[in-house]
């Protein structure tokens, strides 16, 4: 297939660049792929879409503030890092900018002092490996001298750095949020169990890689970052008694859904495990384990709307974009969420 069969208009005034106030009160556009049929509802309302015995898979990886701004020492050059991946406890592969200062050997300070970091390799990608020195507890220090590392199309300042965390985030290491989930409240959670759907969780650390664009036009030709992922027994029997009794299987986000479909075997039972997944889902994959995904609405020609369009059909997806586009529903993090029925 090719990168410009998902290709649509997008007006630069529909990408959210804020949070709505209420979580739960984004716009929600309900997507039925066996007929192609379209509702638009509050994003509340997905309750009403569960049954008993479903099961909800929830993305519990928290994002670390990893927009780091420091000088170099000697010169006081100022430099930008953005933690891509811990290799071990000190040292980092990160994005840097301007690149050209960032040369092996250079040394940086952060804040007062109480961070520095040396520069010890290239990466193949353009980036920098780099290995911290400090005193006391790295997390400590990295989120108070960090920043969220919002995507480059949010240009403005985030006021609260929860309101880019979902509620039930809890394992630290994503560069970007798991954004589907940032529309759940406490309350509706709480909802979503009384009726008697389960909730399970998955961990998928989200690197920034998911905002790269795909550079080749035969997409099957586009290779996938990889992503640090986990699912333990527990959670993992969960989504199996769901399948097993005939019940539905909702990943919330993309992440979720590669993370269950990395993690299943060839007879459709997820597995406990831990791994790095390069996984990439896209028009003619079958879906071993998700039934329905809920999801927000992504950009043009990325591998995220590719995915969508691998469980819905790409002819049900790009129209469902068109229409969302008239309707003016927001787009990308901040934005409205859509359920693939």
């Amino acid at each position: 297939m090719n990168v410009h069969d998902f290709y649509f208009d997008l007006p630069e005034e529909l990408i959210a660049q804020e949070p709505l106030k209420e979580r739960d009160s984004s716009r929600l556009l309900v997507l039925h792929r066996e007929d192609g049929r379209i509702e638009h509802r509050i994003f509340r309302d997905v309750i009403e879409y569960l049954e008993e015995g479903d099961c909800i898979v929830l993305n519990n990886s928290r994002v670390i503030p990893a927009r780091l701004f420091g000088v170099r020492e000697g010169t006081g050059a100022k430099m930008e890092f953005v933690l891509l991946k811990r290799i071990d406890k000190d040292r980092w592969e990160t994005l840097v900018k301007p690149g050209k200062k960032a040369k092996i050997g250079s040394k940086f300070i952060f804040g007062d002092g109480e961070l520095k970091c040396t520069i010890l390799e290239n990466t193949q990608a353009g980036g920098r490996i780099i290995e911290f020195e400090y005193e006391g507890i790295f997390e400590h220090i990295l989120d108070k001298l960090g920043q969220m590392p919002l995507p480059p199309y949010i240009k403005k300042q985030l006021k609260d750095k929860e309101r880019y965390q979902t509620v039930y985030s809890k394992v630290e290491g994503s560069a970007a949020a798991p954004t589907a989930g940032l529309h759940f409240t406490e309350k509706l959670l709480g909802d979503i169990e009384k009726k008697g759907v389960k909730i399970a969780y998955v961990t998928l650390h989200v690197g920034l890689g998911t905002f790269r664009p795909v550079k080749v036009e035969n997409i099957e030709e586009h290779k996938m970052h990889s992503e640090f992922y986990l699912i333990d027994e527990k959670n993992a029997n969960i989504i199996n008694e769901t399948k097993e009794k005939g019940k539905r299987v909702f990943a919330v986000g993309t992440t979720s859904c590669r993370t269950l479909e990395t993690a299943s075997d060839i007879t459709g039972k997820i597995k406990p495990q831990s791994g790095w997944t390069d996984i990439f889902i896209y028009p003619g994959y079958k879906f071993k384990i998700v039934d329905s995904l809920i999801t927000n609405f992504h950009l043009p020609e990325s591998t995220l709307i590719m995915l969508v369009s691998a469980l819905s059909g790409r002819e049900n997806i790009m129209k469902a974009y068109d229409i969302a586009v008239k309707e003016k529903y927001r787009f990308f993090s901040f934005g409205d969420a859509m359920l693939i029925l």
